[in-house]
């Protein structure tokens, strides 16, 4: 499974208005390897297994694999993880045939706001909203396998 998506640095809450949902997301690194990213995730009262492979060299393609596990497996899994979990509230907004995940960072990464939209292809077009910034998908620092070390507050 191949996942396409193309990061953006977010300039304005507007966003928020437009989300059809949120979701509180807590999420670790069991390895934080670029090569091999291994991360367990809760997102609401759901838990996450996630293996992401090396990015191309665009940066916007990548192995992805991800199962469901029982969120008290998830929790368990969490406290094993390398320091620096990562919390943040998602929020998803629909733009045409495009669903933007907006992700608001809190405690050591609190200011930071990323934008993710995912795509068939590294060249498909799609409507950018106005609140979308910067792109910043070819910048390792906006990961969050690198924020969980590197916290935007420490920049």
């Amino acid at each position: 499974m191949i996942e396409i998506e193309r990061k953006f640095l977010v300039t304005s809450n507007a966003f928020k208005s437009d989300a059809l949902r949120k979701n509180h997301i807590a999420q670790g690194y069991l390895n934080s390897e670029p090569e091999r990213t291994v991360r367990v995730r809760i997102k609401g009262e759901k838990g996450f297994l996630t293996i992401k492979g090396q990015s191309s060299e665009t940066g916007i393609s990548r192995f992805e694999w991800e199962k469901e596990i029982p969120i008290t497996e998830a929790k368990e899994l969490l406290l094993l993880c390398e320091k620096g979990v990562i919390e943040k509230t998602r929020y998803e907004i629909q733009l045409g045939q495009h669903l933007f995940e907006v992700d608001e960072f809190h405690r050591e990464n609190e200011g930071l706001i990323i934008a993710e939209v995912e795509l068939q292809s590294e060249s498909e077009i799609f409507e950018k909203p106005l609140w979308l910034g910067q792109e910043v998908t070819r910048d390792p620092r906006y990961f969050n396998s690198y924020l969980s070390k590197h916290p935007f507050k420490s920049w």
